[in-house]
């Protein structure tokens, strides 16, 4: 499975931006999809995650602010971020899950000017 993120870029605190995952391959039966980031000098961590049933899981950091989505018919997942704050800034990745084995799309910036 090849994954491409895309959407990544410079936005003012407060501001949107969209994030996409993009599969090479149907996403209809993947255990899971998500979204990590890494903010500079720090570990990588878990932002939002959706189960094949439709289930998401958010990091209270982001609840309320984030919202993570798919189209199963594009094969793509999506990450909503509104009203961005700075400490948002970070490389985001996307991974899946399909049925045991993780992978990881390539990173993409975030950067939160406040």
């Amino acid at each position: 499975v090849q994954l491409q993120a895309s959407g990544g870029g410079l936005v003012q605190a407060g501001g949107s931006l969209r994030l996409s995952c993009a599969a090479s391959e149907s996403i209809f039966n993947f255990n899971v999809m998500g979204w990590y980031r890494q903010p500079p000098g720090k570990q990588r961590d878990l932002v939002a995650l959706i189960t094949s049933t439709g289930k998401t899981t958010y990091a209270d950091s982001v609840k309320g602010r984030f919202t993570i989505s798919r189209d199963i018919a594009k094969n793509t997942v999506y990450l909503q971020m509104n009203n961005l704050k700075f400490e948002d800034t970070a490389v985001y990745y996307c991974y899946a899950v399909p049925r045991v084995r993780t992978y990881w799309g390539q990173g993409t910036q975030v950067t939160v000017s406040s």
